[in-house]
C-alpha cells in the first residue's frame, strides 16, 4: 500500500512539474499546458521504465560462457592468432 501511494504521488509531482514547466516555457494557455502534461507524463514514465529495464538486463551476468570458435575450420594450422574469434577459453 505504501509503495502504491508513493508511485501515485511521484506521478502527480511529475504531472505538476510538466504542467508548470511546459506551460511557462511554451507560453501555452492552461488547457494546452494540461494537455501537454497529460500526454507527456505517461511518455516519460514509459521511457524511464525502458531505461531501467535495459540497465538491469546489462548488469546481469551472462549464464552461458562463450567458447572459442575457429573461423576457418578445426583442421588448419595457424601461425597467427587472428583465426580465433574469442580470446577466452571455456570447455564444455
Amino acid at each position: 500500500m505504501r509503495t502504491k501511494a508513493k508511485r501515485i504521488s511521484l506521478v502527480a509531482c511529475l504531472f505538476l512539474f510538466l504542467f508548470v514547466v511546459i506551460g511557462n516555457a511554451l507560453h501555452l494557455n492552461p488547457a494546452g499546458a494540461f494537455l501537454a502534461a497529460a500526454t507527456g507524463t505517461p511518455l516519460l514514465i514509459y521511457i524511464f521504465k525502458q531505461r531501467a529495464a535495459v540497465t538491469t538486463a546489462t548488469q546481469r551476468p551472462n549464464p552461458v560462457p562463450s567458447a572459442q570458435v575457429r573461423l576457418d575450420g578445426p583442421n588448419h594450422d595457424h601461425d597467427h592468432p587472428s583465426g580465433w574469434e574469442n580470446d577466452s577459453v571455456s570447455r564444455q
